[in-house]
């Protein structure tokens, strides 16, 4: 499995543990990953990984969320899907360290795929403005 695929997959159960505010984050991974047959073990940890860390640093990254959107704005305005997918993508540029480049092109794919119109520009502009302030660039 190619990391634009389990960075999907992490997406769906990042997401689906959203809505359920759900406690047993272990056990609701493994059993994602039992049910959608996903063996390669990269990813499993991937998942894992992403899962685990969000939700260590959910705090934190709520913080930068709400430091980078517009005064007026409230975290919670943006749609569940905007939000999983801006504590996806700075998880994995923040703590991951992995290239924000590459992450912010797939995490705007994700947004085109399972956001609205406006997802995309939106995801973009606050992972831009988090990358600057923290000098990334």
């Amino acid at each position: 499995m190619k990391r634009t695929e389990a960075r999907e997959e992490a997406f769906k159960l990042l997401y689906s543990l959203q809505l359920m505010k759900e406690e047993k984050i272990e056990e609701q991974i493994e059993l994602y990953v039992n049910q959608n047959e996903i063996t390669d073990q990269e990813a499993i940890k991937y998942i894992n990984d992403i899962i685990t860390g969000t939700n260590k640093e959910n705090e934190n990254l709520e913080k930068m969320i709400s430091e980078n959107i517009k005064t007026e704005w409230d975290i919670n305005r943006i749609s569940k899907i905007d939000l999983t997918l801006l504590k996806l993508g700075i998880y994995e540029i923040v703590y991951s360290k992995l290239p924000y480049k590459v992450v912010i092109n797939e995490v705007v794919e994700l947004a085109k795929k399972y956001g609205d119109d406006s997802s995309k520009s939106f995801i973009n502009g606050v992972l831009a403005s988090i990358i600057k302030k923290l000098n990334l660039e």
